[in-house]
């Protein structure tokens, strides 16, 4: 029974998500929601300081300069997303990703990054400059954990949405909250962690440029392994 509840209550959140996302807003309510769930989903998720503690209604309103209606909202997408838990008379409960979350993340990342490097590397579309510039802006930014893990999300991103896959790009993407989460946790965990990243982006860029699919694949495996272990090791 208990099973059958916890599959009902996701469909019912998986239904609301669409009647949300579908359904035609005046347009203050619509931002407002669309502010809420980004603040949340960027900022408040991403923070370690916030995992295992509720989420204040309240205080997200007023950092963000909204009524607490749009706050709940955006809280029930997040829901959704399993990203929060909703506990009745609680709150929205932001939950320490489990050790099979973690690996079952870097295992998903591996399969579609290897598959960006090896699609774009047989079509000559691998994006090296703009690769490049964003290792680049993370030497910069190796005191700024937040902004520093957003890049390299984007370092990632850049790859996948190279291959021009649609489809993929968005399945990617939908990664984005949980990438950022355990990517400021390790770098928390590590010293040093910012210096070895950077290192480890130009080896994947090196292979990349080097035409060799073999070491472009084995240095996104290797980079993924290290974030892995540091993410176990805590």
């Amino acid at each position: 029974m208990e099973l059958i509840w916890h599959n009902a209550k996701r469909m019912i959140l998986l239904w609301y998500t669409c009647c949300m996302q579908g359904a035609a807003r005046d347009s203050d309510s619509l931002s407002g929601r669309e502010k809420a769930y980004e603040f949340l989903k960027d900022t408040i998720l991403a923070d370690p300081e916030m995992q295992g503690r509720f989420i204040s209604e309240q205080d997200v309103a007023n950092q963000i300069g909204v009524s607490r209606t749009p706050i709940r909202e955006a809280l029930l997408l997040l829901a959704a997303e399993d990203l929060v838990q909703l506990m009745p008379k609680k709150g929205a409960y932001v939950a320490p990703l489990s050790s099979r979350q973690i690996s079952e993340l870097m295992e998903l990342r591996g399969v579609v990054e290897r598959y960006a490097a090896e699609r774009t590397m047989s079509e000559g579309t691998v994006p090296l400059r703009q690769m490049q510039e964003l290792v680049e802006q993370q030497r910069f930014l190796v005191e700024d954990a937040r902004q520093f893990i957003d890049v390299d999300r984007q370092f990632h991103a850049l790859l996948v949405a190279a291959t021009g896959n649609e489809l993929l790009t968005k399945t990617y993407e939908g990664l984005r909250a949980r990438q950022v989460r355990a990517g400021v946790v390790a770098l928390y965990r590590a010293h040093g962690r910012q210096q070895a990243v950077i290192d480890e982006h130009n080896e994947i860029v090196a292979a990349l440029e080097s035409g060799d699919v073999g070491a472009a694949t084995a240095a996104i495996t290797a980079h993924l392994d290290t974030t892995l272990k540091v993410l176990l090791s805590g």
